[in-house]
């Protein structure tokens, strides 16, 4: 793997407390002369790490004012935007809108697929969820998220959209982080069991309306086991 450009570097570093919570959103950074002397590096590279992180419009530039960080919902950059919600301070919002984010994507895939899927393929996925009942029996939370991750992915791929899988590809670390969080819940577990089969069953079907609707079902009961089991007064909608 190639090594990371002084400006990369830099721009890495300022992110990095960014995410921290050092600089927080509307919050100035620290000039050219002192980022320079900090990482012993010119003030043109600098420079250009502070045009990298505004190029993803994490920062923006006010001339005579100085370098501010936008809000999270102003970013562009989709790789940063996970970082900042799998690591940042807001875990329960992050844990909700991530939840939000896959109904929208997952749910028109599991359309795109019904259909598309293979009897091997559809095989493949009673497979998965059988993993599933098997690691619950055997209250085995890594096998769990490994068969459960694998079973979204199996759809994901046969939905045929090459942006979904590759929108999907950064998000893959905080899923399975959140995944092992809500999965030590034997309740989550079991509705997730049951939610798989029902998705299965839909996409054996081949009807594109009910595989839509079996995933859009799962992923609302995802979201009501996070905030009833894990999120507790942690929910954004009890603040």
């Amino acid at each position: 793997m190639a090594r990371p450009s002084l400006v990369d570097q830099v721009a890495g570093a300022l992110l990095d407390r960014i995410i921290a919570g050092e600089f927080p959103p509307g919050s100035v950074v620290p000039g050219e002369i002192d980022l320079s002397a900090e990482h012993a590096v010119s003030r043109m590279t600098v420079r250009e790490a502070i045009r990298t992180l505004g190029a993803q419009r994490i920062l923006r530039v006010e001339r005579g004012r100085g370098t501010f960080v936008n809000p999270l919902s102003r970013w562009a950059s989709l790789e940063a935007v996970v970082r900042a919600v799998s690591e940042g301070q807001d875990d329960a919002a992050a844990a909700v809108q991530l939840i939000q984010l896959r109904r929208f994507l997952e749910a028109g895939a599991c359309e795109l697929a019904a259909g598309r899927l293979s009897a091997e393929e559809l095989d493949g996925l009673g497979r998965d969820v059988e993993a599933m009942e098997d690691a619950h029996r055997r209250q085995d939370v890594p096998g769990f998220v490994t068969a459960d991750l694998r079973f979204h992915e199996r759809i994901l791929q046969a939905s045929g959209n090459v942006f979904i899988a590759v929108l999907f590809e950064p998000l893959h670390r905080v899923l399975e982080a959140r995944r092992a969080e809500t999965s030590r819940v034997p309740e989550i577990q079991v509705h997730a069991i049951d939610q798989h089969r029902r998705i299965v069953s839909a996409l054996a079907s081949a009807d594109p309306v009910r595989a839509r609707q079996a995933m859009d079902e799962h992923l609302q009961q995802t979201l009501t086991d996070l905030t009833t089991y894990v999120l507790g007064d942690r929910s954004p909608a009890d603040r």
